[in-house]
């Protein structure tokens, strides 16, 4: 094992892909997850440690995040590893209410979405991020990596899914003060996609349509995401950056 990876939010889809990806390139990697689906079993079953983390309006945030860090920096003792790596992959897809109907009920439901895409892609990326600081710049000789997964509608921003999106670019910018204030010990740098992979369910018409917004029209996987990690966590020159695997997207926007 070349040191510990911890990624959140790895029980399904590019997480899980992530994860035992991580795994098996022979980092031991720890992973967060909300509820114990079927792929956390999958991640157990590759050697990957799973712990539960499931931040809910209602906890103390500041508090889950102080026994997480706590428990990877046993886990990185235990093991007599370094913490090589965060993954910021946790994530979260709710849009605003539809217009109509009473006023304020509305604006409570959209203050709930607002204060959940902000908690889950901004709150936690930044306390764990502090808490874990100190375990990351004492990886040497080693560098360290924090490594973001944003969204393509940072670029665009979304008519349906605006609190999304507004949170994934303060999670970019995050990235930016992160990198000024961990360098030189610690890498900081996002991976923004756009389409990965499909949904079950996705009509025909719907997938034909989507594809369409790229350049490349293909739906690449999870994949892509697993190599852009691998590419930044061995780059030596590379932080403060974004990485777009977008397909060319932002070259056929209107």
């Amino acid at each position: 094992m070349t040191g510990m990876v911890l990624i959140t939010g790895a029980a399904q889809r590019v997480g899980l892909h992530c994860a035992l990806g991580l795994q098996q390139a022979g980092y031991q990697v720890i992973a967060t997850y909300r509820q114990p689906k079927a792929g956390v079993e999958q991640l157990l079953q590759a050697g990957v440690i799973c712990l539960p983390l499931d931040i809910q309006p209602a906890t103390d945030l500041a508090l889950q995040v102080s026994e997480l860090a706590d428990t990877v920096s046993a886990l990185c003792q235990q093991h007599q590893l370094p913490l090589r790596a965060l993954i910021h992959n946790a994530s979260s897809w709710a849009g605003e209410s539809e217009p109509g109907g009473n006023l304020l009920d509305q604006l409570r439901d959209d203050a709930a979405v607002f204060d959940d895409m902000f908690r889950i892609h901004t709150k936690l990326p930044y306390l764990l991020s502090r808490a874990l600081a100190p375990l990351l710049t004492s990886a040497q000789p080693q560098t360290a990596d924090i490594i973001a997964i944003s969204d393509f509608a940072v670029t665009t921003g979304s008519c349906n899914h605006m609190a999304y999106a507004a949170s994934k670019a303060a999670l970019e910018n995050l990235v930016l003060s992160l990198a000024r204030q961990l360098a030189p010990q610690v890498k900081v740098n996002a991976i923004a996609p756009a389409l990965l992979m499909f949904n079950e369910g996705d009509s025909a018409d719907y997938k034909a349509y989507t594809l369409k917004k790229s350049l490349l029209e293909i739906e690449p996987g999870p994949a892509e995401v697993l190599q852009g990690i691998l590419y930044l966590l061995q780059s030596r020159y590379v932080t403060g950056r974004v990485l777009a695997l977008d397909g060319g997207r932002h070259l056929k926007l209107p």
